[in-house]
């Protein structure tokens, strides 16, 4: 029997990790198995700690490896409801798409096995099946192979790429997503990594510059979205743009808004105005969100970029920059603060509280306050 959804915060990012990476070679077969030993982005590495300082398991293991610390730390300490998991497999950097398509597979199979199987019996877990875009129908395949899994509530893929996400030839993914009503989540790893390409002018000298402009990739694949005509090709299709800040989205669609109305005849598919593609299919996470020294700059921007609708809460545990529900946000008014902490992630993962108490309820959102 499938445990029902859970009263109480929705955390959009969280980041597991196996205890060793012989979890993952178990569910590889040769020449993969043989060829794969781990690894992330290579270099851009955080040269001071990459994970909460608190986060490693009291009983060893890596930050995110122990699914009771977690609950722990977390789920308890907040209020959660459910936490959507975003593993780590950087598949998209390697030039040998078959290989890819493995560690994704790999992935797939761990996580349904443990955190979306053996750790889950409440069913707070919910997952992100991770696909190779190197290889689009390889990926439509393995969307395919979990469609219909009670726990797996979205696709996901590294920002690197070798084409903005717009392009036709990412289509087999996106076709696959809309008939399993899976959204489609972005997370920055890979750009400038083996075979993608940086979206600076070439690559920064330090993590710092680096990672301050990790969302120049998002507004790229945003703008081909909306430009290529993607989202009338799939009216159902939904877009997740996870950890890559939020600041900038208003400036970004006003000028894509300004551009359209002028160029409008070179892209006679884009029938609608792009901020209205962006409230029907785009939705962001907050973490990390930024604050400026006064807020009522950010309460501004939450308006101006209709954050009621559009922004879903997360944390990035259990990395460096984590984010606390209780802490990262301004003061909020209480519509708003609900929409972003639960509704708008219950609504677009389909996590709606059919018969919840009353009192259940209220208990569950005091614990993010």
């Amino acid at each position: 029997m499938i445990p029902p959804p859970r009263p109480g915060i929705i955390d959009c990012d969280v980041h597991p990790g196996p205890k060793s990476i012989d979890e993952i070679k178990m569910h590889m077969k040769p020449p993969f198995k043989d060829r794969w030993n781990g690894g992330g982005r290579g270099f851009f590495g955080n040269p001071v700690h990459g994970a909460r300082l608190d986060s490693k398991p009291p009983n060893g293991g890596g930050p995110g490896s122990d699914p009771e610390f977690m609950r722990q730390q977390l789920i308890g300490e907040f209020g959660m409801g459910h936490v959507v998991l975003l593993p780590r497999a950087f598949c998209n950097l390697h030039p040998d798409p078959d290989l890819g398509t493995a560690i994704a597979a790999a992935f797939n199979d761990w996580m349904n096995e443990t955190w979306l199987g053996t750790y889950n019996p409440d069913g707070v877990f919910k997952g992100s099946i991770t696909v190779a875009h190197q290889d689009p129908q390889a990926a439509a395949r393995e969307i395919e192979r979990w469609a219909g899994h009670p726990h797996f509530v979205q696709v996901m893929t590294d920002s690197g790429a070798r084409a903005p996400f717009g392009q036709r030839q990412y289509y087999p993914i996106y076709e696959a997503c809309e008939r399993h009503g899976f959204p489609f989540a972005i997370h920055p790893g890979t750009d400038g990594m083996g075979i993608n390409v940086q979206p600076t002018p070439g690559y920064p000298t330090h993590y710092i510059e680096w990672h301050t402009c990790l969302s120049l990739s998002f507004q790229a694949h945003l703008v081909s979205f909306i430009t290529e005509g993607v989202f009338e090709r799939f009216p159902g299709f939904k877009v997740v743009l996870v950890e890559g800040g939020v600041s900038w989205l208003p400036p970004l669609i006003w000028r894509l808004n300004a551009e359209w109305r002028a160029l409008r005849m070179e892209v006679p598919w884009v029938k609608r105005r792009p901020d209205e593609y962006l409230r029907d299919h785009v939705r962001l996470t907050s973490q990390p969100l930024e604050r400026p020294d006064k807020d009522e700059w950010l309460l501004s921007i939450f308006e101006m970029m209709d954050a009621e609708q559009t922004l879903m809460y997360s944390s990035d545990y259990p990395h460096w920059d984590f984010d606390s529900p209780k802490t990262a946000f301004p003061k909020l008014p209480e519509a708003m603060r609900k929409r972003i902490f639960e509704d708008n992630a219950r609504e677009l993962y389909g996590l709606q509280l059919e018969s919840a108490p009353a009192a259940d309820r209220e208990m569950a959102a005091a614990g993010g306050r």
